[in-house]
């Protein structure tokens, strides 16, 4: 499944949960870092609003479907792809990391949610080895020093994966960076994940999850910040079905 922004084009390039797998895994076996983003249609907005961000968007490695709309798309297309949300992956990156005992690093959120994230992952795999844990301050700039800093000590420290939980467009762009500054480190930009892992957020209950209304669920509990969110979202809906239908008329 592909989507153009600003000339450029992003491809959902792991199309199913064990072909991303399979490609971190050889990733850590030669110490070859990545980038790995979820799209979504709210990255969809961002990236029509912003050639910085399609740009950063473009610099990543490794990029899967989060969310039913974006997995909807990929099937009209006849392009299909699975859905994989970033909080969902955190868990099987974190048992991968310990099977091949990379070194693991947080860099997001709060003190509290990160080490709370900590626990909470270490208890599930004993194994795992967080080496590292950063919660940036109010305003953050992944182009800045601060942010510099916090790349060269990922490189420094030897850690092959780090989750980066900083929110779109920030966590996309740092990787996007990390990716010259870091080469040997793994980005994996995973938004709210280790805030639900911390019990700081919480998802929405399994059963709107598996029909596919986890937006609803987050819209209503948080409407005032969510619904426009939203609004936007459907609102490029009519233009990607289009797109979608023009990538299946030229699907064999």
């Amino acid at each position: 499944m592909q989507f153009t922004f600003h000339t450029r084009t992003i491809t959902v390039n792991m199309p199913t949960r064990g072909q991303l797998m399979e490609e971190i895994h050889r990733r850590f076996a030669a110490r070859q870092g990545f980038a790995l983003a979820t799209v979504n249609l709210d990255h969809l907005v961002k990236m029509q609003g912003s050639e910085g961000f399609t740009a950063a968007y473009a610099a990543q490695d490794l990029v899967v479907a989060d969310g039913w709309p974006i997995v909807a798309l990929s099937r009209l297309a006849r392009r299909p792809v699975e859905l994989m949300p970033g909080s969902d992956l955190i868990l099987p990156l974190c048992h991968l990391a310990a099977d091949t005992g990379v070194k693991v690093g947080f860099v997001g959120s709060t003190d509290e949610a990160l080490e709370a994230a900590r626990e909470a992952l270490q208890t599930t795999v004993p194994k795992l080895d967080v080496a590292m844990v950063h919660a940036p301050p109010m305003g953050f700039d992944p182009e800045g020093a601060a942010a510099a800093e916090i790349l060269e000590e990922l490189e420094s420290k030897e850690i092959s994966l780090c989750f980066l939980a900083l929110g779109a467009p920030k966590q996309e762009a740092l990787a996007a960076r990390g990716r010259r500054v870091a080469p040997s480190v793994g980005f994996a930009s995973i938004g709210a994940g280790l805030d639900f892992l911390s019990g700081r957020q919480h998802r929405a209950p399994r059963l709107f999850q598996r029909l596919g209304l986890e937006w609803l669920w987050r819209a209503l509990s948080s409407p005032r910040r969510l619904i426009p969110r939203y609004a936007r979202c459907f609102a490029i809906l009519p233009a990607q079905v289009g797109h979608a239908l023009s990538l299946r008329r030229r699907t064999p």
